[in-house]
């Protein structure tokens, strides 16, 4: 019987042979009404008809030769679609079920042609149960196959996908530009993922006007735009740096409008007005897309498209599983950068409109300043500096640095820096205005519920007298400073200055340029930072030679990570010693030697060259404490504003003497000290050694005194009182009638 068995199969697989082809339609017809999924791609319902045929053919094979069923492998249609169920996302019970139906609906196939062939009861229950033994033995063998090659191709997709999503937690938001991170998320999604990407984002977040939830087709700019081929098919919306709208009603409006994202496929006969033509112009060249709202903290900021073409397999639902995912790290790398954007451009705008813009008009210094911001992420610090103008014709130099970056650091430099202005109104020493600023600070901290320290700055206060030449400073945990002194050649030209022309810079001009200068910190006491209470602070003295550079910068421009602190003092050193030219030049050197680039932290830097008052200018003298010594204070004034050619203003001027002097010795103590100055104003002062302060009063109707201060205030542009260790100085300011040749 078995012979008769072989020889009906063979002669059944000889007989189907020529109708391969047909049975294989046959079959297909049967798995596709049972097995939709495969029809949905016509790429894999193409490979269904040449893998059914495959199948039909092997198993011919295996029936008209014999053998073990076990030897025979599944055809490579068959692994080619398993792979392609994987990589198309088609469940792995989805390609069982319809391998398992092919084999059936094949063995029923190969049943009828054995009943056709013969009716032999017996023979024809016996080849179907070799048929069966053979049929079922193949489809073990063939299933573990595809099983196999659908499971390579599964565990490497999840592979790719696994490392896409680290590439794009590594690639995307590697900087705070909201531009390069966009491009970053196109060039992630073109790494092996889409032929074509691009990101639109709203006008209102390129604009720094806030992100909102659009309701109507909002404005988008076209910000990245990535092919595999490096082509720009161009399309509705064009290339980067372009402006469009998207149609009301179309797919993306809708997507920005609900922030739900969505899968097309582009359908042969009706492209969306949306859809870019491929590199040959063709809109049907990309199969399918995915349209993904950027959306973070709620606010929706644009629109990633992605899209693909004939090469590889339309997009699915994984895929925009994992497209959301990579588009979600991108929006908050985007709102992340904008926020920044927005922050350090407002706390840069307020911190230079806190800064001085202009040089203010004095005469104790030249001054030139640069203030850099910082290129890292951490925003715009609290530097600042000002050049604030004094009675007797002096100038207070600050710089400072506020610990912190962004709005609150520039908020509190801008509150730091009143108060500065303020102190330096009433005249306090350095030491003692410092002390006034850390009440302040601390003041601040208790305000805003922080810990000590937590809300810090550090502050260098310095007054520079140009009649004495005596620079008073006072450090509150700020750098020192720089000075570059002149040095005179060996003197004998009989000026007592060593350059023969008396002005004290070697070349005869005033400007301090001479050839040859040496450069030092100055040795001083460094005082705590502002903000811990409790702690002195020490006012140290220098007598600085005119045309002298004094350097006042903030640690930004010394203090850099990799490089020696030491080897960047020793810089400012050299370049402020050779630095030639106006203090303008001086700062531009130092930074071109101290900066290779971008700061990573603030800079503020001050660059003042000294002046000096000659004895044409000034007019001192002692009177006794006497009464009588009134009238010639007069006389001297007098005489004084005479040989000024201020004769205009002698009158005013000797009633405001003799107001004060008589004050002086009536209230004060010796010795008593009257002293005027001619500059761009005309001031009076009156030293005595008494601490107590004069105050306005208004007199009774028949108070014989309290009404010289009142006289001293109608007369006068500006008056005041300023201490020392010594005692205190009232002085008064009038304008100049003309301006002096």
């Amino acid at each position: 019987m078995g012979t008769h068995v072989d020889a009906l199969l063979r002669r059944v697989a000889q007989e189907l042979r020529p109708r391969t082809n047909q049975s294989a339609d046959v079959l297909v017809r049967r798995i596709r009404s049972e097995v939709p999924e495969p029809s949905v791609d016509e790429d894999i319902a193409d490979l269904v008809a040449e893998e059914t045929a495959g199948h039909i053919t092997t198993f011919l094979d295996v029936l008209e030769h014999g053998g073990d069923e076990a030897d025979y492998t599944a055809p490579p249609q068959a692994v080619e679609m398993a792979r392609l169920y994987a990589r198309n996302g088609v469940p792995i019970s989805s390609l069982l079920r319809a391998y398992r139906l092919g084999h059936l609906a094949m063995l029923q196939l190969l049943q009828g042609e054995i009943l056709r062939l013969t009716d032999d009861a017996e023979l024809v229950n016996a080849a179907a149960m070799r048929l069966m033994e053979a049929g079922f033995a193949y489809v073990d063998r063939g299933s573990e196959q595809v099983v196999a090659a659908y499971q390579e191709e599964r565990d490497l997709r999840l592979r790719r996908r696994l490392v896409l999503t680290n590439e794009a937690s590594r690639r995307i938001g590697t900087t705070l530009d909201v531009g390069r991170t966009a491009r970053e998320l196109a060039d992630v999604g073109t790494d092996g993922f889409a032929a074509l990407v691009t990101v639109d984002l709203l006008d209102s977040v390129l604009d720094g006007e806030g992100a909102r939830t659009p309701s109507d087709p909002p404005p988008l700019r076209r910000v990245a735009h990535r092919s595999v081929s490096g082509h720009d098919p161009g399309g509705p919306s064009g290339g980067e740096g372009r402006t469009h709208a998207y149609p009301e009603g179309s797919e993306p409006a809708d997507a920005l409008a609900t922030g739900r994202p969505g899968l097309f496929h582009s359908a042969p006969s009706g492209t969306p007005g949306w859809w870019p033509p491929d590199t040959d112009g063709n809109p049907h060249g990309f199969r399918s897309a995915l349209l993904l709202p950027l959306v973070a903290r709620g606010d929706t900021l644009g629109l990633a498209q992605f899209f693909r073409d004939e090469s590889a397999a339309p997009f699915d639902q994984e895929d925009l599983t994992l497209a959301q995912e990579i588009a979600a790290r991108a929006a908050v790398s985007v709102d992340n950068a904008r926020r920044y954007t927005h922050e350090r451009s407002t706390a840069l705008t307020l911190q230079r409109s806190l800064l001085p813009r202009h040089t203010v008009e004095q005469s104790a210094v030249v001054a030139a300043s640069r203030y850099l911001p910082s290129g890292s992420r951490a925003g715009v610090g609290g530097d600042w500096f000002d050049v604030i103008p004094l009675s007797g014709a002096r100038v207070a130099l600050v710089v400072g640095d506020v610990v912190g970056r962004g709005l609150h650091a520039a908020a509190t430099m801008g509150r730091l820096r009143t108060a500065v202005r303020a102190f330096a109104d009433i005249d306090l020493m350095p030491d003692e205005l410092l002390t006034h600023l850390d009440d302040v600070v601390i003041r601040l901290q208790r305000e805003e519920g922080r810990d000590d320290g937590e809300l810090g700055a550090t502050c260098l206060y310095a007054v520079y007298d140009p009649v004495s030449r005596i620079c008073s400073l006072a450090s509150a945990g700020h750098v020192l400073p720089a000075l570059a002194t002149p040095v005179p050649p060996a003197d004998g030209d009989g000026d007592g200055d060593g350059d023969g022309d008396g002005d004290g810079d070697g070349d005869g001009d005033g400007d301090g340029d001479g050839p040859e200068r040496s450069a030092r910190f100055l040795d001083m006491p460094i005082g705590p930072p502002l903000g811990l209470g409790g702690l002195p602070f020490e006012t140290e003295q220098f007598e600085l030679a005119e045309g002298s550079l004094l350097a006042l910068y903030t640690d930004g421009l010394i203090q850099r990570r990799a490089e020696d602190v030491d080897a960047a003092r020793t810089t400012l050193c050299d370049t402020l010693a050779a630095a030639p030219g106006p203090p303008d030049e001086v700062c531009d050197r130092l930074l071109a030697a101290l900066l290779s680039g971008r700061p990573a932290d603030d800079v503020a830097l001050l660059v003042a060259r000294t002046l000096a008052l000659d004895p044409g200018h000034v007019a001192t003298l002692d009177l006794p404490s006497d009464p009588a010594a009134v009238s010639g204070a007069r006389r001297f004034t007098s005489d004084t504003l005479t040989a000024w050619g201020l004769d205009d203003l002698s009158f005013g001027t000797e009633l405001m003497v003799s107001e004060l002097v008589t004050n002086a010795i009536r209230y004060g103590k010796s010795p008593v000290r009257l002293r005027l100055i001619r500059q761009a104003s005309l001031t009076c002062e009156v030293f005595d050694a008494s601490s107590t302060a004069p105050h306005l009063r208004r007199a009774r109707t028949f108070d014989e005194g309290g009404r010289g201060l009142l006289l001293v205030a109608q007369i006068a542009d500006r008056w005041g009182t300023r201490h020392s260790r010594e005692g205190k100085v009232i002085w008064a300011e009038q304008a100049l009638p003309r301006p002096l040749p």
